[in-house]
């Protein structure tokens, strides 16, 4: 049984059995899907860990990035990068981040190493910036140079910055991926634009973009050809993706996205495809009422997976490490509103099991695989939690 203990003190556990959800599992384009039709139903998979804490001090950690050595990257929302030297509890602020505008849902976001051929160690960044017409922010894709000590930034580079400034607080996005061929995933959410921004191809935001690592766009991209469209656009339809995970092996790259109320979804992004939203959708308007009848259309993707009431998915990890035989080869994939994280196991692209692990442990916002090992949690209010197994 999982042990909830950090440093002798147990945290109040969260209860995940509140409400009824519904999920849908490997539902093909236009098919209907097999149901389970209450989430506590689902199987726990018993893990003997201590969840330790291993810093304090970010009530927001958007993101956990390890480092080679040991050390960890850990953003917070509010609009501060940290270091966490490996076997320390202290934190210590990284210098060199470009102007922040921080509110609502915006701040500093995701953060993704690359090391280059050259040797240097590219940290990529998204984030909610001002620049730019119009009032109000949009997400930007920004990399820098991170320096041996890992303390400092500098070469700032801006990749790419969503335009059509938005004052609403809500939708940035944006996870951030790599793929084994030098090219870069990033999201940026509909900015609350539902109506507007995810169906149209000449706005940001509502896609999946994809870059050359330096931030040119690829020749290859699906919109290249065609005339004022965003052609960094991979994909569009999305209404808020903030997880995302690239299988090399197999060349798939998975995403997950918030639905409003219900309609949660995980999906395999395609090139140019078309998500739906929010013409189709599971969800429907956090009052009750619709906003469409769809849940599915001719042209349009259908989720592999889907969540109704909504989880409010997090970050997602697929687990290499031995130290965890029974996560071994999983995704994992957190669940904020309810506290506990769902591990799926996959199989040529589809999701033919799901099991609840660590319920009660808070509203994970990140997730990471240490150098060491360690599956290390960002925990909204708790700080950075270190599963550890028990001996």
């Amino acid at each position: 049984m999982i042990n909830l203990m950090s440093h002798n003190t147990l945290p109040k556990l969260i209860s995940a059995g509140l409400a009824v959800a519904i999920f849908a599992i490997n539902a093909p384009a236009h098919a209907k899907s097999d149901y389970v039709k209450n989430y506590k139903q689902l199987d726990t998979l018993s893990l003997s860990v201590n969840a330790v804490t291993a810093a304090e001090g970010v009530v927001i950690p958007w993101a956990i990035e390890p480092l080679a050595n040991g050390d960890l990257l850990i953003s917070e929302r509010s609009g501060t990068l940290f270091l966490l030297p490996k076997n320390t509890t202290t934190l210590t602020k990284v210098s060199g981040l470009p102007n922040i505008e921080a509110n609502g849902q915006g701040g500093l976001l995701d953060l993704a190493l690359l090391t280059d051929s050259k040797q240097n160690q590219w940290l990529y960044f998204s984030y909610s910036s001002s620049e730019g017409k119009g009032s109000g922010s949009n997400t930007a894709l920004m990399r820098a140079k991170l320096n041996s000590d890992h303390t400092q930034l500098s070469d700032q580079q801006l990749l790419y910055k969503g335009e059509h400034n938005s004052t609403k607080g809500q939708h940035y996005g944006s996870r951030i991926v790599f793929d084994d061929e030098g090219y870069v995933y990033f999201s940026i959410g509909d900015r609350g634009s539902r109506d507007i921004n995810p169906q149209d191809l000449t706005r940001d935001g509502g896609k999946i973009y994809r870059l050359h690592d330096d931030g040119r766009i690829p020749s290859d991209n699906p919109f290249v050809k065609q005339k004022d469209v965003k052609h960094a656009a991979w994909s569009y339809g999305h209404r808020n993706p903030q997880g995302m995970w690239f299988d090399n092996q197999n060349n798939i790259l998975w995403s997950h996205e918030h639905g409003p109320r219900g309609g949660d979804e995980l999906n395999i992004i395609k090139k140019g495809a078309n998500y739906g939203w929010p013409l189709v959708s599971y969800g429907v308007n956090y009052s009750g009422t619709k906003f469409t009848d769809l849940k599915e259309k001719d042209g349009m993707q259908s989720p592999v997976l889907h969540w109704t009431p909504s989880i409010a998915p997090s970050d997602m990890l697929y687990v290499t490490s031995d130290k965890y035989p029974k996560l071994k080869g999983k995704l994992l994939l957190a669940s904020m509103k309810f506290a506990f994280i769902s591990a799926l196991e996959l199989s040529k692209g589809k999701v033919v099991k799901q099991y609840k692990i660590l319920d009660g442990i808070g509203r994970v916002r990140s997730l990471a695989q240490g150098s060491d090992g360690f599956i290390y949690l960002g925990i909204d209010g708790q700080g950075i939690k270190r599963l550890e197994p028990e001996t």
